[in-house]
This record gives structure tokens, sequence and C-alpha cells, in this order.
């Protein structure tokens, strides 16, 4: 029986590997041997498993927590809002449970596209890209945004937008001009800046609620009871959960990572076990705090007119702690630059994957001698430095929506792909008697196949609140054509482009008896198999620890 990064198979003999064949005696070894298709030029190992550990903490804390939940508070109302991210929260277990069994037995950069399109279609290769390009690339121009409401947080509006995007966009593309390995270090402070300026969050929402500060007021539900805790129905609650999407991302950021670790038995087995609890803790605890503190009908809230600000300085403010504001805000626009560097590097690593894969021109797929996909970075920084501009025009704030809608929708849809992509994989495996999962200190997803069904089931539900959205428009608008393309175009852009390169190209029906489930596998070599077997005989106190420790 497989393992779960807690439990083990016996050891295979000695002299042979535990799929049979000749074991690597060293990882550089192991490296060689698992993917040897350098014609567009190889990524770099970059990632240590101590990096991948604190960025699988921090990543994907930015703006959607820090200002967005304004509107999904404001939108949804408290009762809502929990609703919603809690059911977007328990999908981070699903698909790292998901994925990670495919990305631990075949850790390409390219993760769950390369997987769609050697197990499923090439098609759904090409959908399950361009969405996640697409989506990401979006999210360095909503951050930008953000980056601005913070900034003129402080400067009272007089900064103009056109100036602060320019320095956000030059500091974020300025990281990928450098080696890999900046970036990987880039992630990691930052992350622990995060995590730390969480934990300053939680403990101060915390003693607000118990009425610390100047005020003293204590915090006694009446931001529930004094206002409708269900604000605007169904509509309300499909507005916070796509919210709540885009606040807590897709997670394939973590897959992809693991592509380029040293290790990804190990780092990607420790960030599947410890990320659920790490979005569960801050992201619920968060959402608690902002419903006891902050009314929804507050003005100050993002989406609800007037001052924007992030519903935990608008806290702090109210409790007559503004100097704590003032640190949270900095923090948070350090948080957010993290997030856009995130983006930059997760959509050029999807579009070269896309590229290497023949599915658009194969010239982009081109990775210098310091492991950069320079023209695939170029690529998305260009698109993404055009969507931020558009932000300027006059309808600015509407084609901010339409991002943050493209965003949520490419998110959602990529788990209805990786859901289906990982039932296909299993039928493969046993179409071709595949003992991947017998081999000493295998990886496999715990009950299978609760986590895709989960998945797929959540996802359908977003799908159905994007069509609510777009036919009962919030406040009780009446219907209008723009307002239901703002909600859909994400799903039109995915399912149009994939239909039509379907169509086009006639791409192949992957069959389970045939699929690839040899290129770019990665058999554990000794010296892995020496520091799991090390890592497993320590005391079950000293493994917690490697979970929470931050060097």
């Amino acid at each position: 029986m497989s393992s779960h990064d807690l439990e083990k198979t016996s050891p295979s003999p000695k002299g042979q590997s535990h799929d049979g064949l000749t074991p690597q005696e060293s990882v550089h070894e192991a490296d060689l041997a698992e993917y040897n298709d350098d014609r567009n030029g190889q990524f770099h190992r970059s990632f240590t498993p101590r990096q991948v550990h604190i960025i699988s903490l921090g990543s994907n804390i930015g703006s959607g927590v820090f200002i967005g939940t304004g509107s999904a508070l404001a939108n949804g109302g408290p009762g809502n809002m929990i609703i919603a991210y809690s059911i977007v929260c328990s999908c981070v277990w699903a698909v790292l449970q998901t994925l990670s069994e495919m990305t631990i037995a075949f850790p390409t950069s390219g993760n769950f596209i390369d997987y769609a399109g050697r197990w499923v279609d090439p098609a759904l290769a090409f959908g399950a890209g361009f969405a996640e390009w697409l989506g990401w690339t979006a999210i360095i121009a909503a951050e930008a945004v953000f980056c601005d409401i913070l900034i003129n947080f402080w400067a009272g509006g007089k900064v103009p937008p056109a100036a602060i995007y320019t320095l956000f966009l030059a500091a974020t593309f300025i990281i990928f001009c450098l080696p890999n390995t900046i970036f990987a270090w880039f992630e990691y402070v930052t992350s622990i800046i995060k995590i730390f300026l969480f934990l300053i969050i939680i403990f101060l929402s915390l003693a607000l609620v118990l009425g610390a500060g100047p005020n003293g007021k204590v915090a006694d539900g009446s931001t529930w009871t004094d206002l409708p805790p269900f604000k605007n129905g169904f509509s309300g609650f499909s507005s916070a959960a796509l919210l709540a999407v885009w606040a807590v991302g897709d997670q394939v950021f973590i897959g992809i990572m693991g592509g380029e670790a040293q290790s990804p038995r190990h780092a990607m087995g420790h960030a599947t076990k410890l990320v659920p609890y790490r979005v569960g803790i801050v992201y619920m605890l968060s959402v608690m705090f902002i419903t006891l503190l902050v009314r929804s009908d507050d003005e100050r809230l993002l989406g609800g007119g007037g001052v924007t600000a992030s519903p935990f300085v608008i806290a702090t403010i109210d409790a007559n702690i503004p100097v704590i504001g003032d640190i949270l805000n900095a923090g948070m626009i350090i948080g957010i630059l993290a997030i856009s560097a995130e983006s930059v590097y997760l959509a050029s690593r999807v579009v070269r994957t896309m590229a290497h894969q023949n599915l658009i021109p194969e010239f982009i797929a081109r990775v210098d001698s310091k492991g950069r996909p320079r023209w695939a970075l170029g690529l998305t920084c260009g698109v993404g430095t055009i969507l931020t501009y558009i932000n300027l025009a006059a309808g600015g704030r509407t084609a901010f929506t339409w991002l943050i809608s493209i965003t949520s929708a490419s998110f959602f849809c990529n788990w209805i792909i990786i859901s289906f992509t990982s039932w296909r994989f299993h039928v493969a495996l046993k179409a071709q008697n595949d003992p991947l999962f017998e081999q000493t200190y295998a990886w496999s997803s715990v009950m299978w196949p609760l986590a895709p069904v989960w998945l797929m089931s959540v996802s359908l539900v977003l799908t159905a609140s994007c069509f609510s959205l777009g036919i009962n428009p919030l406040g009780g608008a009446d219907f209008t054509p723009e307002n239901f393309f703002q909600y859909i175009i994400g799903l039109l852009i995915i399912v149009v482009f994939t239909a039509a390169y379907k169509v086009i190209m006639r791409t192949p029906w992957r069959d389970p008896a045939t699929a690839d489930l040899k290129t770019g596998r990665r058999n554990l070599s000794t010296e892995e198999l020496n520091e799991l077997d090390a890592y497993y005989a320590l005391p079950t106190w000293r493994r917690f620890g490697t979970y929470v420790q931050l060097w």
C-alpha cells in the first residue's frame, strides 16, 4: 500500500531500485535520468526544500486577503463571507492532494498542463495553460491597482496611479533580470515577512475583539445582528466565493515550484500537509475577525465607495490605533509585490511549457544558460503591463472587475481540469499495471477519489455563481449584457479557445493503455532514500518541528 508522507513500505533488496532498475547513486544522476529533453534549454533546480517549505507558508497571501476581503464583506455580508471562504479553503486541501501525487512522480515545470496533454488531450492542455497564463497575468495588473490603493491611503490620493503602476511594474520585473536563485531568496524572505505580518494581524485582531485600544470597545456581534448576515442572498454568496477563489488562488504555484525543487518528494510532501492548515488558519481567522470588527455597510470598504482601505487598517483606525495601521500598510505593500513576482514566475513557466509542447510557437520555450525563459518572461511582462495600464482608462474600475472575473474563472476551470486529469492518470496506471504507488516512499492522495470529486463539485458551484451574478446583479440592479459578460467572460474565453484548438488541430484523445507514464518520471535516488530514512527515524516531535521552523 502506498504512503502518505507519514508511512513507508519496506525497502527493496540491496542493489536494486524500487522499480527493479539499478538505483541512481546521487541526486545529480537522478536529475539527468528523469528528463533528457533539453532542445530548448533546461530550468535549474533553484529551490531548496527549506525555501519550498517557507514559500508554501507565505505564497498566495496578497491583496486578496489584505484588501479583497473588504469587497467580499460589503457584497455578501458576514454569513455569506464565512461560508464562501470555508468552502474555497477546503479546495486547497483537495487541489494539493490531487496534484501532488502526480507532481512527486513527474516533477516537470509544466505540471498539470503537461499531465493534461499526456493523459487526456493536448487540447485540454492548451485550454489549461491558456487559462492559467491569463489568470496569473491578470493578477499582475490587479496587484498594481491594490498597490495604488495602499500608497494613496497614506498620500490621500495625491500620487498619480500611473506613477505607482510604473514603479510597481519596474520593481516586479527587475527581479527576473537576475538569476533564478535571487527570485527563490526574494520569495523566501518576503514569505517570512508575510508570516510575521499575519501573526501580528491575528493577535491584534483578537485583542481588538476583546476591547483593546484607547476606545476599549468589545466586539459584541452587532456587525452580525444589526445588518443582514446573508446580504444579497445567493448573489452575495457568489460574489464572496469568487473573491475567495481570487484571494486563495489555485495553489498550483506550489506544484510548478515543485518541478524546480531539488527534492520534490520531500518538498511537496511537506507542502501538501502544511499548506491546507496554513490557509485554514490564516484565511478563516482573518475572515472571522473581519466580520466581527467591521460592518458590511462601511463606506471605506473596497467596493463600498469613498476612501478605499484594507478592513484590517479600518479596524485599527476605528480602535484609535493609527500607527499600527501604517505598519500593516507597509507590510501589505511588500506582500503585494511578492504576489506580483509569483504571478510573473508562474505565468512565464506556464507559457513556456505550452511552447515546449508545441501548443504555441516553440521559440517562446527557449531557456537561457541561467535557467530563465526569456521569451516567456517577455510575453508575460508585456501583456501584464498592458492590462495594468488599462486601469488608467475612464472605465478603469470596470476593467479591474473584469480582471478579477477572468482570474477567478481561470482558477476553478483549472480545478476541473486537474480533477479530470487525476482520474485519467489513475485509469492509465491501472491499464498499464504500473506499480507507482507500491514503491518505497511513494506518495498518493488520501482516500482517492474524494479530493478530485470534491474539487469538481465545488468548481461546478462556482460556475453557477458566475451565471448567477451575470443574470442577477448585486443590489437588485437590472440585467444588462455588459454585466452578464463581465462575469462569464473568463468561462467563455477558456471554453471557446479550448474547443477551437481541438477542432483546428484535431488533437488525439489519449488511450490509457498507451498514455505516457515514462517521460519526466523521477525515481528516488540513493541519496534521497537515505535522507528520507533519516527523516522518518526521527521522533514524531522532531518531524513536527520541521513543519514550523523558519530557517
